[in-house]
């Protein structure tokens, strides 16, 4: 049961990357405004004398980070789950999630006032590393708890 939820996380995580990146350009920039909105009305509520200035380009670019970082655990679970371990499952799941980071920048050029963002690319590719790393450090504090 758990391979099946793993691969079911990992194809629905791509397939909200790939819906979000059809988005042609004012849809996505409207989007990011109201998540943009969002997060301000909720620092405000939490902190009120905050001075607190965000764009939409700055929550772009988390919103990168935070995607890829969720696909670069899952990708690297799902390697775990089919017996690519250590080293070789952290440079794999590295390579496919740029893999995927430049397709997903590729695929963009086909909606409307879109186009391919290196950037994008370099932010996604750090998110999944980050990801990686994470899972790699549960994993060996799973194992050094284990041995006590």
């Amino acid at each position: 049961m758990y391979k099946i939820l793993s691969w079911l996380a990992l194809i629905l995580w791509m397939g909200l990357i790939f819906f979000l990146s059809q988005q042609p350009a004012t849809e996505s920039n409207e989007l990011s405004r109201i998540i943009t909105e969002y997060i301000v009305k909720i620092v405000a509520m939490v902190h009120l004398d905050a001075d607190f200035n965000i764009n939409n380009s700055s929550i772009r670019e988390y919103a990168h980070f935070l995607a890829y970082l969720i696909l670069g655990i899952l990708v690297t679970i799902i390697l775990q789950v089919i017996g690519i371990r250590g080293i070789r499952g952290m440079g794999l799941a590295l390579l496919l999630c740029v893999f995927y980071a430049v397709f997903d920048e590729i695929h963009q050029i086909f909606s409307p006032g879109r186009g391919i963002q290196l950037k994008d690319v370099f932010v996604d590719s750090f998110g999944a590393g980050v990801g990686i790393i994470i899972v790699w450090v549960i994993g060996w504090i799973g194992e050094r708890g284990g041995t006590r």
